[in-house]
Formats: structure tokens, C-alpha cells, sequence
């Protein structure tokens, strides 16, 4: 089965060929640790957490997802707060982990800390000076843009318009508005290692190249991350790693999430607008907000709102529903029975919402089925699309069993449904009707179906 990705890069889809399938390479840009993760961070992570399961379903990978502990954004926050880096950095790298984790999100292969190749992005600062891509200024070093005339490809930004438009106004210490920090100075108070320019510390587009360099290797297959990232990191991260590396090729592939955005409005700090994931898993389950995050296609805008995730409940309620009372043979529980219309949907540029259009499909199957044997079976294609997708973990009956915060118990739902039925089989519409209103009214949805009338909860 061939795997499609859409390519930054060129622009389209493509057909995604390893260097090596016994060696796939893959980076994601992690999170810069000062603070609990939102929303928006988590896209990045859980679309590429799904990339790398079918990845790994025809290859071998070697993921890499970095963790940025040395940014000005942490080191005012440790001022802010009056503690170390160290305690900033630890409590959000685990409080991130423990977080993504929630959502299904496994850990990468390697999870390379910015702290901890301080001598790799030395090196690779000195050999982009040597060749003459790179210049002391000030205390400063910095990449020299014009040096480089592949700059903007990724972006299709032109330099010289770049220029032209130019409102920016030039550091005393650049020779151009666009040249990148690769290492600058340290007062005191902030952290800072010796180098050959002085004490100081290194700019954030270096870190992520000398990290791949040194994890991944000079050329990788997959590099990933935010629309956000695609100028001036990446651009940045594909110039300096080109340069120091004699020209060769950076990385093979380019792939972008879109944003998350609010009333139409891009989610950001400066916005107020910002959903923190530690508040969202106080009201709903991780399996509810990571499929929130795959409903729509990786490459589009996702809309945020309550809506989304109660809609994402309701699609996970009916999913849980169709299986709950099925039971699944043990031969189905071991066997991977994921249906080739589910993984063709993931294998072309993960295609999530045609994904679960074709489990829909299969629900809605499943609950036409009358034939035991057969019902099974749909039951474990249903089963084993949700889990390789990072859903459908839990116990069907679990799922239904948390009415903690509902005025009702489960025997006073089942009771009443048992009412509802009879009413219905006395052509007692009216009375019906009532007994799902009064169910609706505590937060209970009924589902008619081929296989008796199921519950669900609604937050």
C-alpha cells in the first residue's frame, strides 16, 4: 500500500518513498517548555502521532519530537515567577507528556532536550563561519540570508520583494533585516554556555538542525510541525542545514497542520483566546478531544468551540454504542482487521474525516446485522480502526458508565427505556416521546437501532 503526503515543499501530493524503509526518519518541532500546552500544540502532536503509526505499519521509523528548554520565553517566565529555569522546564516537560498522553499521543523514539547539544550547535555555528554563511557581530552570530540562494523556496517568498517591502527595523549588529541569530550573548542572570564568541546561548532555529544532524543524520525523510513553523523556522532550519552539511538535502518531505482557530479568529496568546488541554480534560475524555483534533483534514483550518468537542463526544457515543453489546471472539481481539477502505482513507495525506466516514459506515452496518458471526466481525473492523487511530481504548460499558454528575442512576435509565418500549409497543406515542424528553433533560440520548435502543451521556 503506497503512503501519500502533501509536500510543502512542491506543493501537491506525493508519493512518500523512504531513503531507507528499514530507516525512516521523522522530526516534529516539540513544545518550548514555559507553560502548560493549549490546544494548538497539541494538533502537531497528535496529527503526527497518527502519521507515525502508518508509517510503521509498512517501515520501520525513527521518530523525533525535541523539546525546546532553553527560549527567552522561559527565561522570563522564570523571572516572572522568581525560580529557576529548571524548575520551569521540569514541571512543564512532564506536565506536556503527561498531557499528550491523555490524548493518545505515544512518546517519540527520541526526545532530544535543547540544553543537552549545546557542543553539536557549536559545531555547526563554526562550520557555517568557516564557509562563510555565517558572521560575528557584537557578540552575536548570525546566518547571512544573501549567502544562501535557495532562501524563502519553502515559504515562495522572494528575497528581493522581501526586501523591497521591508518595515523592519535592522538590529544594530545585522547586516539585513532577515539575517537569523544563531548564537547571542548572556547576562548574568540568564543561562549561557562558553563558546568560542563568548558566554552565550544558542538561537532557536539552530537547535532543531544540530539536533536532527546528530539524532536523525545530515539528511531526513520527514520533517513536520505547524503551518506556523513554515517562516522563519523551517526556511531558517533548510538554510543552515544545507550550508553546514555541504549542500545536501535537508529534509525529503515537508509536512504542515493548519491552524485552530476561534470565531474564525487564529487561536493565540495575544488573542486571549487560547484552550488550555489540562482544563479541556477536566470535562471530557482524551479519546474525545483527540478526535476533535483528527475530524477535520491535518491540512485544514480547524474550527474550536464546545460544539466541536460535543460533537466528537457524539461521534465517539454512537462508535461505543454499536459495540457495546456485541461480543468480539477472541481470534478477532489478536488479528489486525482493520478494513483496506479505512486504510486507504489514512494512507492518502491521512485522510481522517473519509477515515471515519467509512467506520460510520460500518456502524451503520453492524447495526443492520442480525447474523451473530457476521456481527462480530464488523464489530472487530470497527474495533481495530478506532484503536489504530488512538481511540475505542476503553470498555464499551465503561464508556457509558460515568453519570456521576447526572441526577440519574443506571438502573433509573434502564427502567425508564424499559417504559419507553412498552409504551411504544402499545402505539403510546405521546408517552414515548415524554420518557426521551425527561431522558434528554439529564444529559441521556437514546438511539433506536436494529439491536434494541442504546444510551449515551452528553456533557
Amino acid at each position: 500500500m503506497n503512503l501519500f503526503l502533501h509536500d510543502t515543499l512542491v506543493g501537491k501530493k506525493t508519493r512518500f518513498i523512504p531513503l531507507n524503509p528499514e530507516r525512516v526518519t521523522m522530526y516534529l518541532c516539540g513544545p518550548t517548555v514555559y507553560n502548560y500546552a493549549h490546544i494548538g500544540n497539541a494538533r502537531p502532536a497528535v496529527v503526527f502521532d497518527l502519521l507515525a503509526r502508518i508509517i510503521r505499519v509498512n517501515n520501520k521509523l525513527v521518530f523525533a519530537r525535541n523539546i525546546t528548554d532553553v527560549d527567552d520565553k522561559i527565561n522570563a517566565a522564570a523571572i516572572k515567577k522568581n525560580i529557576s529555569i529548571e524548575e520551569i522546564t521540569s514541571k512543564f516537560i512532564k506536565a506536556y507528556n503527561e498531557d499528550m498522553s491523555e490524548l493518545g499521543v505515544n512518546m517519540p523514539d527520541i526526545e532530544p532536550h535543547a540544553t543537552k547539544n549545546i557542543n553539536e550547535m557549536i559545531s555547526m555555528i563554526e562550520e557555517l563561519i568557516q564557509n562563510d554563511y555565517a558572521y560575528i557581530s557584537d557578540g552575536h552570530v548570525l546566518f547571512d540570508v544573501s549567502s544562501y540562494k535557495n532562501y524563502g523556496r519553502l515559504s515562495r517568498r522572494d528575497l528581493t520583494e522581501m526586501e523591497a517591502g521591508a518595515r523592519i527595523e535592522v538590529a544594530s549588529y545585522k547586516k539585513s533585516p532577515f539575517d537569523f541569530v544563531l548564537w547571542k550573548p548572556s547576562s548574568k542572570e540568564l543561562p549561557g554556555w562558553d563558546s568560542p564568541w563568548g558566554r552565550g546561548r544558542p538561537g532557536w532555529h539552530l537547535e532543531c538542525s544540530a539536533m536532527i544532524k546528530k539524532y536523525l543524520g545530515v539528511t531526513i525523510d520527514i520533517h513536520a510541525g505547524g503551518q506556523d513553523l513554515v517562516f522563519p523556522h523551517h526556511e531558517n532550519e533548510i538554510a543552515q542545514s544545507t550550508c553546514a552539511n555541504g549542500g545536501e538535502i535537508f529534509a525529503r518531505y515537508w509536512l504542515h497542520n493548519g491552524f485552530l482557530s476561534i470565531n474564525n479568529e487564529k487561536m493565540s496568546k495575544s488573542l486571549g483566546n487560547i484552550s488550555l488541554v489540562r482544563d479541556l480534560l477536566k470535562d471530557y475524555p482524551g479519546e474525545v478531544i483527540r478526535l476533535a483534533l483528527l475530524s477535520a483534514h491535518y491540512r485544514q483550518p480547524l474550527e474550536w468551540s464546545d460544539d466541536t468537542l460535543k460533537s466528537a463526544k457524539k461521534m465517539l457515543d454512537r462508535i461505543y454504542g454499536s459495540i457495546r453489546d456485541i461480543k468480539i471472539k477472541k481470534s478477532h481481539k489478536n488479528k489486525i482487521d482493520i478494513p483496506i477502505s479505512v486504510m486507504n482513507a489514512l494512507f492518502d495525506d491521512m485522510n481522517t474525516p473519509k477515515a471515519f466516514a467509512e467506520i460510520f459506515d460500518l456502524v451503520k452496518a453492524l447495526n443492520k446485522e442480525i447474523n451473530e458471526n457476521k456481527k462480530s466481525e464488523i464489530a472487530s473492523q470497527i474495533l481495530a480502526s478506532g484503536q489504530f487511530m488512538g481511540l475505542l481504548k476503553f470498555d464499551p460499558k465503561m464508556w457509558f458508565s460515568d453519570i456521576k454528575n447526572k441526577s440519574i442512576t443506571e438502573n433509573e435509565i434502564e427502567e425508564l427505556i424499559n417504559a419507553r418500549e412498552l409504551a411504544r409497543s402499545q402505539k403510546n406515542f405521546e408517552e414515548a416521546d415524554s420518557i426521551r424528553a425527561k431522558l434528554e433533560e439529564k444529559g441521556i440520548i437514546l438511539e433506536d437501532t436494529a439491536n434494541g435502543v442504546r444510551w449515551s451521556i452528553v456533557n
